[in-house]
């Protein structure tokens, strides 16, 4: 069974004798992470079980890194990485529902994903927040493309936001783009979604077509954002985001 295990945020990859790099199973682990407790059986959606453990210390040796999970992409397989972000989301929502959010009395784990308060009954599952990202194009070569205030570094992406009680995720993305940009929107069509484990996201894709306005940037959220011709694009987000994916498929639609 392969270990996925994380220091913070930080997960142990092991390297072989090409340079290359792997989550370890169990077998290949140092004696001090053999019997590590805090550990949890985690059924990916294939079916596969894998171990996600926390511990306290980094691990150092020439046969070891320690990276940052989104950092992670660059080194493992994607069915590895996106292994780790489940494995990361359980052990995120197991460090935070140790105690009842109702009544403060520590909880018991009943189930892989449900914990139970012994006192008031409370169940606690792990938590998904929902968010919407969507690509809003003008005309056949343009698209809307955004620098938000919270992005670790000089790309540009695209419109974003959190679903909020009561709204259809179609309603958000419209409130999010006239929030975000004071323009208007039609045609808006579901693209693809994708869980974001940072710390315990999903990420639902749409495209869009401009309807109107003029852009007028949510300052707090946004510090630049324009329309692009497709042959004269900033630098874009990482190929580990459905972002980079809607941008790729609009992009291939005239190739």
């Amino acid at each position: 069974m392969q270990s996925y295990i994380f220091y913070n945020d930080r997960l142990l990859l092991r390297k072989d004798p090409e340079e290359r790099y792997h989550v370890p199973y169990e077998s290949e682990l140092p004696d001090e992470l053999q019997d590590v407790a805090a550990s949890h059986e985690v059924v990916l959606p294939n079916g596969t079980t894998i171990r996600a453990t926390d511990i306290d210390h980094e691990v150092a040796g020439d046969a070891w890194l320690m990276v940052g999970l989104r950092a992670s992409f660059d080194y493992l397989p994607l069915s590895e990485y996106k292994a780790a972000g489940k494995a990361f989301q359980i052990l995120w929502w197991d460090r935070h529902s140790r105690f009842c959010p109702v009544c403060g009395t520590p909880t018991h784990k009943q189930s892989p994903i449900m914990k139970k308060c012994p006192s008031c009954g409370y169940e606690i599952y792990p938590p998904i927040s929902t968010a919407i990202i969507v690509l809003i194009r003008r005309g056949e070569d343009e698209v809307l493309l955004v620098h938000a205030r919270n992005f670790r570094g000089t790309f540009y992406g695209l419109v974003a936001g959190f679903l909020e009680p009561g709204e259809t995720l179609e309603q958000c993305v419209e409130r999010e783009v006239r929030e975000e940009t004071g323009l208007r929107i039609r045609n808006i069509r579901y693209f693809d979604s994708q869980p974001w484990p940072y710390p315990s996201g999903l990420m639902v894709g749409f495209t869009a077509d401009y309807a109107g306005g003029t852009i007028k940037l949510q300052d707090n959220e946004l510090s630049a954002g324009a329309f692009y011709h497709r042959d004269h694009l900033p630098e874009l987000p990482q190929k580990l985001s459905i972002a980079r994916r809607l941008i790729d498929h609009w992009l291939g639609e005239r190739t």
